[in-house]
């Protein structure tokens, strides 16, 4: 049996307490934006950093909208 990533997802969903949402599409977005924007290992740290947010009480959608406003205020030059 094959599985999808939207297998792994529901998994994901029914294995971890309090979780109560994954919006596939938008974590992976993020994640593919700073991996772009930073450097590649940037990708699992800013998703770590998301689910801080969003442990913290942000929605998903608002902490990375938050994080994709600091991605395109980042200068790589000025690093």
């Amino acid at each position: 049996m094959t599985h999808s990533l939207t297998d792994w997802n529901q998994q994901l969903l029914d294995g971890i307490d309090g979780l109560q949402e994954l919006d596939q599409d938008l974590i992976l977005d993020v994640a593919k934006q700073a991996a772009h924007t930073i450097a590649r290992p940037a990708a699992p740290l800013t998703t770590y950093a998301l689910g801080v947010a969003v442990g913290a009480g942000m929605s998903v959608a608002d902490a990375c909208a938050l994080i994709d406003g600091l991605l395109a205020t980042w200068d790589r030059d000025e690093r």
